[in-house]
């Protein structure tokens, strides 16, 4: 498929001389698998060639996490036992120990660390299974879990507690070191303090998944875990709703099918007939063999089935996968839909009989009970609805950037190919009207039938099949109903008494019916930080977050709990140093594995680094000096708990092997059935309706015409009963009138690392650099060539980070990699009256306005502009450790931070896996 361009990135029919060719410009290392010959050429283009010697030396790390996936298991023969085998493994090895990479990147992988003189010397990876996924495979951990050593040994892991000097501001970095005894009992007195004056709506753990993939080692409130466990004892907290990840579509999800649902696992594949990945780069973003990339990977060598990827970007996904690239515009995707919405009702391909009796406003027969005439999304559609305006597809052209006949070829395709399998990701969903662009997608979803069925879904995330696990560590329910968006924290702590429903606070009756006039009664006084970097570093508009966080008026405590000193640390008052879970015996839950279901028993594999200690051990002195903890240990140590929830699982999931054996296995792993959703509904909705008040897929919401017309919406808010396409501020339209600002930029997961997770680890950074994307019509406009730096701002703050000019994205919008670690240089103050990001982090452009429905991060809704920085750096230079936390004089600095007898290059190099 080919797209053409003009001069000024409009489409245009063609006319000027083009050139295509089957790898991208600047490509990964591609391996001999590429299926995808999807190009986008714009008019004036020379035609992308293969990757110099040092441009794929440069790039070859990011090819390490896509193609190496096959190559790993294929090099590691038949299954062997779990410890390490002749040649296996670093032979001076004292002992080798099964643990896991335990981040936030949708998979859990399996580690076995080869232990000498108590030092982790290697990481290898998994060794049981086969090598095909008609059995339980081996699951390869990335780049990122097999360098591991580089976190654990890493100068920035913290040491001792610290507490900010008295009479010092907040963010100063003026610290100094206090004993485990003093932190325990300072932080428990505050803990009191705060319950006693404000009570437990004024307490907080910060959201983080910094360390999610464990029972006891866990930092996503959510899911209890050690901190929550701790604050329910004592009555509970404010909850929130929502999460980064996927606020927005779990509200699309909601407010359409009555919850949320991951849709068909990706063994489905099998069933369907055509494949479509809608703003989804499983390869990049789950990449690993515990994880989808895998599993395509695999699936692709033995079946054909065409796909199409949906993305502004190139993605890796889609340079290896696609068989056709839809470059949209970012956040057009309602538009998108409508187009090809057009297609299917003009020439019948749509499931109106599916339509009429599984979902509520397709058509003005289908409305509830008084929804204004006009107002079914068939209306909107064909132009009779208020708007007047028939949704062709080269209505959806000018909007979205797609040429008309991609949309029409694209249609018919979905159309002609049923069931087809559509797998949304939650790229689109992070727009200021991403809520309605996730309900467009699940809406074109159930046009076409593919509800229920072998080869559909539910047109969201892929799913996965899963054992049966206990927790009963978390069994201890919060006391506070109320919860504020995942994304509101801040606000609640600036002014919580001034948050209401339509800022998004909830809160429900005795019965469970909720209270539509819900509020605060208090701010936020108590913050506890625990395995994330919430604080300033992945939380939206840094510099006024700065703000909000200096003032120790507001948030009267904040603690945080850390392995890595990170930039949210030098907003603590306490800041107490956390073991990594490679210190730690837990229970690991598994990630998004297609059919095969797995869990990972993670036995210590060292003592902890320094004085660091576990959030259980941390939680329970806190808990004890509360008056709770014997509820809170019941007499159990750690491990004490491992064992029970191993016990307890297994009255779950029988075949599990008991605590010993599950220990010396490590890893368990078995086949499922497919896991597919709503099977029950799509056979028989009446007697299996959904929990939507009419029970049935809900494209028009009576709840959110509600909101509609009932919530105090800022200027600019737009709220819809149906999924419609609607402009919001600093979208694409807002871009193209402003000069001052005339670009769109959005984000995406790297695989240099999990969020900020492993962002400080040398080689991957050597391997990944943070790089800008920007479309070559854009740089030549700005004198900007590949490999610049380049400054990127708005009036939100300024980042600086090297270019990569490439055809792999949109004209119109640059793309900036999340997760990088915020690097202020105080010595450099933009033009807008900040310093400037070194580490060029997005979110020091991004905003703290959250969606209008949901009130989650809109973070890909932003107006920027970009020049050719005035201070280049060095060639090969790495910003990272050009500027280290200036805040920070208690990271261990110069030293390496791996043990002596490891720390030179010969033996770095030779012990590593």
């Amino acid at each position: 498929m080919t797209h053409v361009f003009s001069a000024d990135g409009e489409p245009t029919g063609g006319g000027t001389a083009t050139a295509t060719s089957t790898v991208p410009e600047n490509s990964p290392a591609l391996t001999e698998n590429t299926a995808s010959t999807s190009t986008s050429v714009y008019a004036g283009a020379t035609a992308p060639t293969g990757p110099s010697r040092r441009t794929f030396l440069k790039w070859s790390g990011v090819a390490a996490g896509v193609a190496g996936l096959a190559a790993t298991t294929s090099r590691l023969g038949s299954p062997t036992p779990a410890h390490a085998t002749p040649g296996d493994g670093y032979e001076h090895a004292d002992k080798t120990v099964w643990s896991a990479c335990a981040v936030n990147c949708g998979a859990r992988c399996p580690l076995r660390l080869q232990v000498r003189e108590g030092h982790v010397v290697r990481v290898l990876p998994d060794n049981t299974g086969g090598d095909t996924i008609n059995e339980p495979w081996r699951i390869p951990a990335c780049p990122r879990g097999r360098s591991i050593r580089h976190r654990i040994y890493n100068p920035d892991r913290l040491k001792t507690p610290l507490k900010r000097r008295e009479g010092t501001p907040r963010g100063g970095g003026q610290w100094e070191e206090i004993s485990w005894e003093q932190a325990f009992d300072e932080i428990a007195q505050r803990y009191q303090d705060a319950l006693d004056k404000y009570g437990p709506e004024s307490i907080f753990p910060v959201y983080g998944t910094g360390a999610i993939a464990g029972i006891m080692h866990n930092s996503y409130t959510p899911y209890v875990g050690a901190v929550g466990r701790l604050f329910n004892l004592k009555g509970g907290f404010l909850g929130y709703y929502g999460d980064y990840s996927t606020g927005g579509i779990t509200e699309a999800m909601r407010l359409t099918l009555g919850g949320y649902f991951d849709s068909h696992s990706s063994d489905d594949l099998k069933n369907t007939r055509l494949h479509v990945l809608w703003g989804h780069s499983p390869l990049e973003t789950k990449m690993s063999g515990g994880s989808e990339a895998y599993y395509l990977h695999q699936f692709r060598k033995e079946n054909s089935v065409k796909t199409w990827v949906v993305d502004p970007r190139h993605s890796d996904t889609a340079a290896l996968l696609a068989d056709e690239w839809v470059a949209l515009r970012p956040g057009t995707d309602a538009a998108l839909v409508a187009g090809i919405a057009h297609v299917l009702i003009s020439e019948n391909l749509h499931d109106q009989e599916f339509l009429d009796t599984h979902a509520l406003g397709f058509d003005e027969e289908h409305l509830p009970d008084g929804a204004p005439a006009g107002s079914s999304y068939r209306a909107y559609i064909e132009g009779k609805g208020p708007d007047k305006t028939e949704k062709t597809p080269k209505w959806a052209e000018a909007i979205t950037g797609v040429p008309a006949e991609t949309i029409i070829n694209f249609a018919r395709d979905l159309g002609a190919n049923k069931p087809s399998m559509i797998q949304q990701g939650w790229g689109p969903q992070r727009h200021a009207n991403g809520e309605n662009s996730a309900r467009a997608v699940i809406t074109l979803n159930a046009m076409l039938g593919n509800v229920g069925v072998p080869g559909g879904g539910l047109g969201t995330m892929t799913g996965s099949a899963g054992l049966s696990i206990a927790k009963p560590f978390w069994d201890v329910p919060n006391g506070v109903t109320k919860m504020i968006s995942h994304f509101s924290w801040l606000d609640a702590v600036e002014n919580g008494e001034a948050m209401g429903a339509s800022q998004g606070v909830r809160d429900w009756d005795a019965d469970g019916n909720p209270i539509r006039d819900a509020k605060l009664d208090t701010s936020l006084k108590f913050l506890f930080v625990y395995g994330s970097n919430m604080l300033i570093n992945q939380n939206s508009d840094i510099n006024r977050a700065k703000k909000v966080l200096e003032d120790t008026s507001l948030a009267e405590t904040i603690v945080v709990v850390e392995n890595q000193w990170t930039s949210s640390c030098d907003y603590g008052d306490y800041v107490l140093p956390g073991t990594m879970n490679t210190e730690e015996t837990d229970l690991i839950l598994q990630g998004m594995s297609a059919n095969m279901g797995y869990s990972i028993l993670a036995s210590q594999a060292m003592e902890p680094l320094y004085e660091s200690k576990s959030i259980y051990e941390i939680c329970s002195e806190i808990a004890h000096r509360v008056g709770v903890g014997e509820q809170y240990t019941e007499g159990r140590t750690q491990e004490e708990w491992v064992r029970e929830l191993v016990r307890a699982s297994r009255e779950l999931t029988p075949e599990l092997p008991d605590y010993e054996t599950f220990k010396e296995q490590g890893v368990y792993k078995t086949l499922m059935d497919t896991s597919r959703t709503l099977v029950e509904f799509a056979e028989d909705p009446v007697a299996n309706p959904l929990d939507t008040p009419s029970g049935l897929i809900e494209i028009y919401s009576p709840e959110a015409a509600w909101k509609a017309e009932n919530w105090d919406l800022p200027e600019g808010d737009v709220i819809t009963a149906l999924p419609e396409f609607i402009h919001t501020w600093e979208d694409v339209q807002a871009a193209s009138t402003n000069p001052d600002y005339p670009l769109t930029m959005i984000g995406y997961h790297f695989k240099g690392r999990t969020h900020s997770s492993y962002g400080n680890v040398d080689w991957l950074r050597e391997a990944h650099h943070q790089v800008a994307w920007i479309n070559p019509i854009d740089a030549e406009a700005r004198g900007i060539a590949d490999g610049d730096t380049i400054d990127v701002f708005n009036p939100r703050g300024r980042i600086r980070l090297f270019a990569k000019v490439t055809h792999r994205i949109v004209p119109g919008t640059i793309t900036v990699p999340e997760g990088a670690w915020y690097k202020p240089d105080d010595d450099q103050i933009g033009p807008e009256g900040t310093p400037i990001d070194m580490g060029g982090n997005p979110n020091t452009l991004t905003s703290l306005r959250p969606s209008a429905l949901a009130k989650t991060n809109a973070q890909y809704t932003n107006n920027v502009q970009v020049e050719r920085a005035a201070k280049q750096f060095p060639d090969g230079a790495d910003p990272f450790r050009m500027w280290p936390s200036a805040r920070n004089n208690h990271t261990p600095g110069a030293d390496t931070g791996f043990p002596p007898e490891l720390s030179t290059k010969t033996t770095y190099r030779q012990t590593n896996g």
